[in-house]
């Protein structure tokens, strides 16, 4: 599903990716792992192609993506990857429904197909109370599944998580584990995960370990 060859990215005088090669397989959950500058997160924006290597290739389900022009990234950045961040980016003045319809409207979807599907996948994950609700009234595990939701919404390739745990509480963070082995079984999905916790990285199908920009 994912293939990255010899990816190299500078920022200035700082290398931050030192010819990095992964392989992804449709349907595995992967944890990349390791200290604050190991270069996880810019390797996530790469593949997400949030970001573009200084030189080396990407590769997500038979396409690759290095090369392609802007117009045709955001293209399949919105149809192919779905994202969860740390501190979810929700648009605060729109409610939980419009959130997660937000990207299939984007892709000229259907504004009542938009809003069917985002409610099913906001059933499934027990937010059907919650709707209506603007960010500021739902706890932080509530506003994290929500980002989920929007994450499923076009019924991506590819999720890519940076840090998805990192500002919940124990509980929360032991919903979210679940709910993200949940949407491989039940969506389908591959999911990359950018994780300092442990925990998380224990339940993945496989843990990358990076350190200096390379993977060890």
């Amino acid at each position: 599903m994912i293939k990255v060859e010899n990816i190299h990215k500078r920022f200035d005088t700082l290398e931050v990716l030192k010819g990095v090669s992964l392989q992804i397989n449709k349907g595995e959950v992967v944890s990349i792992v390791g200290a604050s500058g190991a270069g996880k997160t810019t390797l996530l924006q790469i593949i997400g192609t949030l970001d573009k290597p200084d030189s080396g290739t990407v590769e997500i389900a038979g396409r690759k993506v290095t090369g392609m022009s802007e117009k045709e990234l955001a293209a399949f950045r919105n149809k192919e990857i779905g994202f969860i961040f740390q501190f979810h980016q929700l648009l605060p003045e729109f409610t939980a429904l419009e959130n997660v319809m937000m990207p299939a409207l984007i892709g000229n979807e259907h504004f009542s197909e938009a809003e069917k599907r985002a409610k099913d996948i906001l059933n499934r994950l027990n937010l059907s109370d919650r709707l209506y609700h603007k960010p500021n009234q739902m706890s932080g595990g509530e506003r994290q599944r929500v980002a989920a939701a929007r994450a499923l919404i076009n019924n991506p390739s590819v999720i890519l998580a940076d840090e998805p745990s990192g500002s919940l509480d124990s509980a929360n963070k032991q919903e979210l584990h679940r709910l993200l082995l949940t949407m491989r079984e039940d969506f389908g999905q591959t999911i990359v995960i950018v994780t300092h916790d442990s925990e998380l990285a224990r339940i993945s199908d496989r843990v990358v370990k990076m350190q200096d920009g390379v993977i060890i």
